[in-house]
């Protein structure tokens, strides 16, 4: 049975209610869960005798020296601190198991590990109160993603190969084949079409449904617009850390439906080509005391803060992409053509622009703003931190937008057209762009240098040097005959 709205926060639980869930669902296993440093959940499980409300102070210790971006050989101790109000039974697993997400600490000084993803966030939302600018920041994210019935992919020496398959692709139009109905999704043409063309809508609302069990509200779904299984969901808006802990929660159960029914999800920026790629539309708002910030009189109906909010994210946005777009393939979808956010710019209406001021409602507490650059490759919570503290850089400093940008493109005149900034063409320009540009990100003692430092050089050597070192299959298409 779905959990209503009322009882949400009634699934905040205690130590004490946690351990009383595990004796009501004869629990075997307690699983904890924590991001490692680029964005990708890990765990560790314990019997469920481990546990005992102490755990949630003491923690368990663990070895974090093979976790991507974490600690060097000889530094490995850590201690891993379940999260009682993150408590949520697995829905997936044969053993009973309760999942909790987990704060990552020094063991010596019991201080939060300067590299867990979740300290930054939660510095990030105490720093937002220091400020008095607001008291909480709510995030809405729009989760665009792919899910392919195969996929296979490998490098090697003398080879590189890629290829997903989907039944509803255009490339099975004229597959030979009794199972195929000619309903297949046309390229950049799969918005909203009702089935047998959207094969995908049992599947979605299973992973609506077992989101909702798990107390993670969903506003809608449908089927995005290419063609080969890319579908979106989207989150009702919670606060910064609550909902990056959503979110890698929701990647969990939307993997694992898929997998349950033979398929498989990805959230892959661009795993296509010439199609649509998967972004996540972030709607932005903060609020003091109950009412909201970002409401106003001026352009779009929003207040002079909206509008420096607006002005920080489009001052500080090549260098804030370096987390919210934080993949080589992110920049892929990020190109003219796509219906992609190129242009650093504000609307209420042009969807090419970074930053755009929805108007579906003229209620003052929908007022808000959708960063439309970010993707789900991100880690939630360094990029949901970042971007809040453009925002209160924009603020702070009373950085104006410049004026809104409501026509297309192609009405503007070539002059007009150069004075707009676009945003980087690769990972490369926007790691660039971060280690000239950061010390927004340091006020309040968010993020650290060395914090920023090891993410640019991780990027640069663990993905960018990779990458570039390694001969593409289009390069054979290009230069074999040469």
């Amino acid at each position: 049975m779905a959990v209503t709205k009322s009882a949400q926060k009634g699934m905040m639980m205690t130590p004490k209610q946690v351990l009383q869930l595990i004796k009501t669902k004869k629990i075997e296993f307690v699983d904890c869960r924590f991001m490692d440093f680029p964005g990708l959940w890990q765990h560790v499980m314990y019997p469920v005798r481990e546990l005992t409300e102490k755990s949630f102070e003491a923690g368990f210790g663990f070895d974090g020296s093979a976790v991507r971006g974490w600690q060097e050989i000889n530094e490995d101790d850590m201690v891993i601190v379940p999260v009682a109000e993150t408590a949520k039974v697995d829905p997936f697993l044969k053993s009973p198991t309760v999942a909790m997400i987990a704060d990552v600490k020094d063991p010596v000084t019991k201080k939060r590990f300067a590299r867990d993803p979740r300290s930054v966030a939660r510095k990030a939302e105490k720093f937002l109160a220091e400020t008095k600018i607001a008291d909480k920041a709510m995030f809405g994210p729009e989760l665009e993603f792919f899910v392919f019935d195969c996929v296979r992919y490998d490098q090697g020496v003398n080879y590189g190969v890629y290829e997903v398959d989907s039944a509803e692709g255009i490339w099975n139009r004229g597959k030979d084949d009794e199972s195929n109905k000619g309903y297949q999704v046309r390229q950049r043409e799969g918005y909203f079409p009702t089935p047998p063309m959207d094969t995908l809508i049992d599947l979605r609302c299973e992973m609506v449904t077992e989101l909702q069990n798990a107390g993670i509200f969903v506003e809608e779904h449908h089927h995005e617009v290419a063609t080969g299984g890319q579908v979106e969901i989207d989150l009702e808006h919670l606060p910064l850390t609550d909902m990056a802990d959503a979110l890698m929660f929701t990647k969990y159960i939307v993997k694992n439906v898929a997998a349950r029914h033979g398929k498989t999800a990805t959230f892959m920026p661009k795993p296509l080509f010439g199609d649509n790629g998967s972004g996540m539309h972030t709607h932005l708002s903060l609020w003091k005391k109950g009412k909201p910030v970002f409401a106003g009189n001026h352009y779009a109906g929003l207040s002079k803060v909206g509008l420096y909010a607006i002005g920080g994210i489009l001052k500080h946005a090549a260098s804030l992409l370096a987390f919210t777009n934080p993949t080589t393939n992110s920049f892929k979808r990020l190109v003219p053509g796509y219906e992609a956010p190129t242009n650093m710019v504000y609307s209420s209406r042009n969807r090419t622009a970074a930053v755009r001021i929805p108007q579906y409602s003229t209620d003052p507490s929908k007022r808000r703003l959708e960063f439309r650059c970010p993707d789900s490759s991100c880690n939630p919570y360094l990029a949901f931190a970042a971007t809040l503290m453009a925002m209160i850089d924009g603020v702070q400093n009373k950085i104006e937008p410049g004026e809104p940008l409501d026509k297309p493109l192609k009405m503007l005149g070539a002059e007009e057209q150069g004075l707009i900034d676009e945003s980087p063409r690769d990972l490369s320009e926007a790691l660039e762009a971060l280690e000239k540009d950061h010390e927004y990100l340091l006020k309040g003692g968010v993020f650290s240098e060395e914090v920023i430092h090891y993410w640019m050089k991780y990027k640069w050597e663990n993905e960018i040097g990779a990458l570039r070192s390694r001969p593409h299959p289009f390069e054979f298409c290009m230069y074999f005959d040469i």
